[in-house]
């Protein structure tokens, strides 16, 4: 009986019926970590690989869009170097058209200039013209001629210019004297005279004169610019006199 007992135990450790036995190796953690982490690795590869592949069969090709890129931004920096050449050949045609206007300019300045001298030597002439008449040659006393005076570009100002001329029979020896401008004004209900120049000017060298045959005498005085000039006298003394040799008077 107990033999019997001793073979059911013996079939139940060692038969079918025995209790399964697993064998495990002992593997260490930091080796299965490294699994892992390559199996992660794996999983991210293909996990691109596939959303790679999804966007090539939808028609979007990164490669191709990072060549198109790249092709744009090289025509982007040839447009801005074209825009670069353009605009520095627009800054060299404004500076020639600037030089060019100033040219022209000066060159309409030096015509206006020519045109006022010869309107002067036409002027001198006729009164040369007029000199060497028979009155004029036998004139005896100081002449006055082509006396004028007209505004300026500022206000109050006037510009004047005449021609004194030499009496024939003192032609061989210099004029010496001064030029003296009266001038009538009125400013405002006031009449008043002024006289050019004014004391604090008395040695300016515009009104001194010292010539032998014939002497053109121009300049300038200011009134003030709400008084109506309405006439003015020109006076020639000659030195060591108080009595003016000339005279003559323009109305404006």
């Amino acid at each position: 009986m107990r033999a019997l007992e001793r073979m059911s135990k013996l079939r139940q450790r060692f038969g079918i019926a025995a209790p399964r036995v697993a064998v495990h190796s002992q593997i260490p953690w930091y080796w299965r970590w490294v699994g892992i982490a390559a199996l992660l690795g794996i999983s991210a590869a293909a996990a691109a690989w596939i959303y790679d592949a999804g966007r090539r069969f939808a028609g979007f090709d990164s490669s191709q869009v990072q060549q198109e890129l790249t092709l744009a931004k090289e025509e982007l920096a040839a447009a801005r170097s074209e825009l670069e050449r353009l605009r520095a050949v627009a800054n060299a045609a404004d500076n020639r058209m600037s030089i060019e206007r100033s040219a022209q300019q000066k060159l309409a300045q030096q015509i206006r200039a020519l045109e006022q001298e010869n309107a002067r030597v036409r002027e001198e002439l006729a009164t040369f013209e007029g000199m060497l008449s028979s009155d004029a040659r036998s004139s005896a006393v100081l002449t006055v001629y082509r006396f004028k005076v007209e505004p300026d570009v500022l206000p109050g100002e006037y510009r004047y210019h005449l021609l004194l001329l030499t009496p024939t029979t003192r032609r061989e020896r210099e004029f010496h004297g001064r030029l003296e401008l009266v001038v009538t004004l009125t400013d405002g209900d006031q009449s008043a005279m002024m006289s050019f120049p004014e004391p604090a000017d008395a040695g300016a060298s515009e009104f001194k004169l010292a010539f032998k045959y014939f002497r053109r005498v121009q300049g300038t005085f200011r009134v003030n610019p709400k008084a109506r000039v309405e006439s003015v006298q020109v006076r020639v003394y000659e030195n060591g006199s108080n009595q003016p040799r000339a005279t003559h008077t323009v109305t404006l």
